[in-house]
This record gives C-alpha cells, structure tokens and sequence, in this order.
C-alpha cells in the first residue's frame, strides 16, 4: 500500500517505520528541510531503541523515503497519516493549529488530483473529540475530490515504541465508512490476531479512548504515590503494599511504582486536556484535576524531603543528580520532574552536577546552571548527596564501595526506590527514599 506519514517526529518515524517494515512503500513528508536532510543522512532525530536500524533497513530497501516536497509525498498515495504536533497551550487545551494547516494542504492535492482515488485521511495525531471531523470538513468544504477520514490513536510507550506499534494490545479505529474500515484492516493486518484486535468504532469514541487510557494510567502513579506518602508518614512501606494490592488481580501490577511522578509529553498533555474538555462542557473533571495536582505536588515533596534534611540553605554544596530524562530509555526531557528538582537545588543554593546516559545534550539547550558528569562516579565524586531520578538500568548495581568513597557525604535521595534500604544502611549509606521507613547506617571500613 503507498501511505504518506505528514510529519516524521517521534509518532511520524515510528509509524512510518514500522509500516514500511512489513512491505508498504511509505514516504514522510516534513516542511523542516533540516530535519528532512537528517533523515536522508540516515540520521535519526530522536533516541528510540532499535528505530535509527529499522529506518535505515527500510530506507536502503526503497520502502521508505523522506521529502519536503507536497506534492511528492501526496501523490498516488492511498493512506494518508496527520502525525503533527498538538502541544497544549496556557490553558490546558491542544493546539491543533498544524493538524488544521495540513487538512488544507491535502485539501490542496486533492484538488490537483495528487492522491489516488478516493485516499483515506487517517488523524493519529492526539486530538480533542471533533477534530477529526473537523479534518474532514476541512476538506469538503474545499475540493469535490471524494475522500473518507479516520481517527486512529497511539499508544507508543517512549523506549518501547517499535514493540508496542508491531505487538500491538490493540488498534484502535474510527471510521466513517466501510472503505476506511478495509484499508486500515489491510494495514494492520500484520500486527493483530484474536488476542490484540483491531477495534472498529466510531470516530468520537476512538478520540475519546486515547485520552481516558493515558488519564487512567496517570491517576494509577499518582494513587501510588499518595499512598506511599501515607506509607512514609504511618511507617508502613509502600514496598509491601504494592505487593499486596497487586496480588489481587482485579489491580495488577503495572504503573503502581511509587517514584517522582510521571512526566514526557503524554501523561501530562493528556490529563491536562481532559481536565479542559469537562471545563468546557461545564462538566468539571474532579478526579483528573486531582491526578494533577498530586503528581505535581510529588516532586514538591521530594524536594523539601531533600531540603528537610539537609537545611534550606545548600550554599556551597555540591549535589550530583543521576537521571535527567523523564524516564529510562529516552532522550526526552519534557515534564521531566528531575529538571524541577534540579531548579529547586540550585534556588535552594547548591552546586549540581547531572548525568543522563542520552539526555544530557537536550538539557543542555535548556541554559540551567549546572554542570554536567562523564560518568556516575564523576557525577558522585566530592558529593554532599546523590540524588537518584530517573532509573536507568545502568544505574542498578553501582559499585557501591566505590560510590560511598567518592562522596564526600554518603547520603543518597532515591526518587525511584531502587535499592533496598537495610542493604543501603548496610554499605554505610543515609539512604532516603519514596515511602519506606529509614534504616540507620551501619558503621563499615573502607
């Protein structure tokens, strides 16, 4: 099948991608010439696990290419993808100014008869319910060119987006008609089978059902980490607790980890939309204001827990920072809540010093003050504290000996809840963590 990707970002290259990977002759179409020219390089703009090989494969097999040219990437194509950017303005609500510029655009090919007959215009962008109808508006109200609209929503996990577009739990589809509804059957017939489906249903409730998956996921971190404050004031562990919730299997285990809080560009983006659609409905959305709130105010915490024990005033202190992306496995530092701790350190007077293992370039587009380490024990070395955000697999089994003498203060602040306290206390560590009880260090030779 010829499907055009409009837009190559982190959704764009890996839809494009990964359907071209299973024979479709796909071509992205992006108007930043820069990033065209990257693309072409064999470069990828993003950090996403296994995508830079998996692009390059396909491009060399002439199933993929890269353009900034309309009317190249419209013609003869038969699927068309709305994968721009809908970034959330002051007052929580999507901008979907770009999906709205391109709904133009195809309007403009269609004219020209660029597309083959009868294209079907897919929005995989996250919209506000209405706006792939607004698409198709769009359209119709400009050209006669016969044309049918989609909305088919993704649920990429950041570090795991090429697994989770080819192993799908589900896909889900809205459609106006039986002929959207063949060609995304024909699509996707790759990656579903009886136990991941493809859902079918109407456009509405396919735009509705992306927002109330990541608002759900969202409010299971926050209620984890409410509770693990309950945890650290009651002196029960919130370890133990997420054991027992998560044996009954009507709860299960996923996004239950008490840390800092979600971040990225979805969680916080969505939750926040949903939160502006009940407003705008004078339909307030109680519990997703409260998901909000309590993810922001986590960080807070963690932050006074820090100031709380190392005095308000951290002038002349040095603090090292392990983790600056939002999570592992990305380069992607929006909403990331090491970046407000970091802001609260360095008001609060400290000297710090961060290491991620790929992020450290994006934050350094930011101008923040800090200094930045080659390594962990160079992050560490002459430390007054450690403080742990983001839980890289690397930074699991650190030679803790080496660690602990590396510090000038062996007091570690673990916002993931990495290690186990009375094996921190053990190695001569003031461990704080995230709704467990402390456990005093134990006095060890070096």
């Amino acid at each position: 099948m010829r499907v055009t990707i409009v837009g190559s970002g982190y959704v764009g290259l890996v839809t494009g991608t990964c359907l071209a990977n299973t024979g479709n002759e796909v071509t992205c179409l992006d108007l930043d010439a820069k990033r065209v020219e990257i693309l072409r390089r064999g470069e990828c703009p993003i950090f996403e696990p296994g995508l830079t090989e998996l692009m390059n494969r396909n491009a060399q097999a002439g199933r993929l290419r890269f353009t900034g040219e309309p009317a190249d990437a419209y013609r003869d194509a038969q699927v068309i993808f709305i994968c721009v950017g809908t970034p959330t303005g002051a007052d929580g609500s999507s901008d979907i100014s770009a999906v709205e510029r391109v709904a133009l655009d195809i309007a403009s090919a269609l004219e020209e008869h660029l597309p083959s007959d009868h294209p079907l215009i897919v929005v995989k962008s996250t919209v506000p319910v209405g706006t792939t109808q607004r698409v198709g508006d769009l359209i119709r109200e400009r050209t006669g060119t016969p044309c049918s609209i989609a909305d088919n929503p993704e649920f990429l996990k950041e570090g795991d987006a090429i697994s989770d577009f080819q192993k799908p739990d589900r896909v889900v589809c809205g459609v106006e008609d039986d002929r959207g509804r063949r060609l995304l059957e024909t699509l996707y017939a790759p990656y579903v089978n009886q136990a991941n489906p493809c859902l079918f249903m109407d456009i509405p409730s396919a735009e509705m059902i992306k927002y109330a998956s990541n608002a759900m996921l969202a409010c299971r971190i926050s209620f984890i980490n409410e509770m693990a404050i309950l945890c650290d004031r009651y002196g029960a562990d919130i370890s133990q607790v997420r054991e027992g919730m998560c044996a009954d299997r009507r709860i299960g285990r996923e996004f239950l980890n008490a840390g800092l809080g979600y971040g990225g560009s979805c969680f916080p983006k969505d939750t926040l939309a949903v939160i502006e659609m009940g407003r705008k409905v004078d339909r307030p959305s109680v519990l997703n204001e409260a998901v909000h709130e309590v993810n922001q105010a986590q960080r807070r915490w963690f932050l006074d827990t820090i100031l709380s024990t190392m005095g308000p005033d951290l002038s002349g202190l040095r603090i090292g920072v392990w983790g600056l992306a939002f999570k592992p496995r990305t380069d992607d530092i929006r909403e990331a809540p090491a970046l407000d701790i970091i802001r609260g350190l360095l008001e609060a007077g400290a000297t710090v010093t961060g290491y991620d293992p790929v992020a450290m370039d994006n934050v350094r587009e930011l101008d923040i003050p800090m200094e930045f380490g080659r390594d962990l024990y160079h992050t560490a070395s002459q430390a007054d504290a450690l403080v742990i955000c983001t839980e890289w697999s690397e930074f699991r089994s650190p030679d803790l000996k080496r660690l602990r003498n590396n510090m000038k203060s062996p007091l570690i602040f673990d916002g993931r809840n990495m290690w186990e306290p009375e094996d921190m206390a053990a190695m001569g560590f003031v461990y704080r963590c995230i709704g467990r009880p402390q456990v005093e260090p134990t006095a060890v030779n070096s």
